[in-house]
């Protein structure tokens, strides 16, 4: 027997039975950790990424679709509006201007929503959305039971824009409105901790952002139309900057705004 060439071929054997040792250990180390990774909740996964939230609303658990159609304004309707011209040529759409312009505070959201009320119709159902005071604008959005009506860009109804002068005073406004909506079956919504893993897994939070608002709400299924199709939706801001929205039934992204 060739002993020398024995022992080299006992050494290759061994070498090669370390290496698909080493091979078999590493695959066995990777798995445990995948499986320790997939056993990880979505509040520990967003803690490795050092992804931080404010408190999340535990309410509601239930709401419906709703529905209704955009109100066409007529004479009757504006005749009663005081110090103001007042043009309803678009189907829809009100629009008017102050004939003495009207000081109004930005910084007090109650003297804000106190204006639209008694200046414009149906000012009750409207709450503050946006106030820029560098552009002069104040944008308004619909309420339905305390729930906003998002989508002020992307929605031709239950919006109001102020307009300013220098001076802080409305000169004109825009209104759309929704009179009113109509509730389909209620059914149960993903909560915001659904909602912030399906944002987590699709890579819409990124490692060291902060969820800095989540709130429920509506939003238009249907943007610019006459008839309008509105699903339960949670709002998510992150980092102050993004706003996205989500169906709150069905899971996904409705609209998203950097």
């Amino acid at each position: 027997m060739d002993w020398s060439k024995t022992k080299s071929l006992f050494i290759v054997t061994f070498l090669i039975l370390n290496i698909f040792l080493g091979y078999q250990l590493v695959q066995k180390r990777d798995s445990s950790q995948l499986d320790l990774l997939k056993e990880l909740s979505i509040d520990e996964k967003l803690a490795e990424e050092e992804i931080t939230y404010e408190a999340l609303p535990k309410e509601p658990e239930e709401l419906s679709y709703i529905s209704g159609k955009i109100k066409v304004f007529t004479e009757e309707d504006v005749k009663t509006l005081k110090n103001q011209t007042v043009n309803i040529d678009t189907a829809g759409m009100l629009k008017a201007e102050f004939t003495d312009p009207i000081k109004l505070s930005l910084t007090d959201q109650m003297k804000i929503g106190q204006f639209v009320k008694d200046h414009i119709l149906s000012g009750d159902k409207y709450t503050v959305w946006d106030v820029d005071e560098e552009a002069g604008t104040v944008v308004l959005i619909q309420q339905y039971k305390n729930y906003k009506v998002f989508g002020q860009s992307s929605n031709i109804s239950g919006v109001i824009y102020l307009y300013l002068n220098e001076d802080h005073e409305v000169t004109s406004y825009e209104q759309t409105l929704i009179p009113e909506f109509e509730e389909h079956e209620m059914e149960e919504l993903i909560t915001p901790m659904e909602t912030l893993e399906n944002l987590f897994n699709n890579f819409h939070l990124k490692s060291g952002s902060h969820v800095s608002k989540v709130e429920v709400g509506y939003y238009p299924l249907v943007p610019y139309s006459e008839s309008q199709l509105l699903a339960p939706a949670w709002h998510v801001t992150i980092d102050d900057e993004t706003d996205i929205y989500v169906n709150a039934i069905e899971g996904q992204i409705l609209n998203k705004m950097e």
